[in-house]
């Protein structure tokens, strides 16, 4: 839902994650809309679980991007419907995740329609190193809420895993 010139939204998509810093607000999905009024911006963002610690950062990051871009008057909401899902993190942002360690959630990104409900097991996470499907869960917390602890059992080297909501 983009309502935005390309430039405020540019610049807004553009603001890194204060928790993953290689990823964007644009790459999480969190960044909703960008509304330039002719009052100045407003942005939209969307926290990845309610509760989420880095929504603050995440709001002041961006705000002053958009300051600092030229933007007089920024005005950063939250929206908290439709909640967000890690089928909004964009495929370019699964390839940093992977890149930088860290496996993506399963499942391609996706932009609407409704998220599947499977009954079982989940499914084995990928090891961002090696690729093998030979993974434990170790931890259901990472260094965030959001993320999970694995070993492979292929390289025998550990990794954290964004979680599938």
């Amino acid at each position: 839902m983009v309502t935005a010139s390309a430039s405020a939204w540019t610049v807004a998509a553009a603001t890194p994650d204060p928790e993953l810093p290689m990823l964007t607000l644009g790459d999480l999905g969190i960044l909703r809309d960008v509304d330039e009024t002719s009052d100045g911006v407003v942005a939209t963002i969307t926290p990845t679980y309610s509760g989420c610690p880095a929504m603050r950062e995440m709001a002041a990051d961006l705000r002053q991007r958009l300051l600092a871009a030229g933007y007089c008057d920024v005005e950063v909401r939250t929206q908290l419907a439709p909640a967000w899902s890690s089928d909004w993190i964009t495929r370019d942002g699964r390839r940093k995740l992977a890149e930088a360690g860290i496996a993506p959630p399963n499942g391609a990104p996706r932009r609407s329609g409704p998220v599947p409900l499977t009954l079982g097991r989940p499914a084995a996470v990928t090891c961002p190193r090696c690729g093998s499907h030979r993974t434990a869960l170790t931890a259901a917390f990472g260094s965030t809420a959001c993320k999970s602890l694995h070993r492979c059992s292929a390289c025998d080297e550990p990794f954290e895993s964004i979680k599938a909501i």
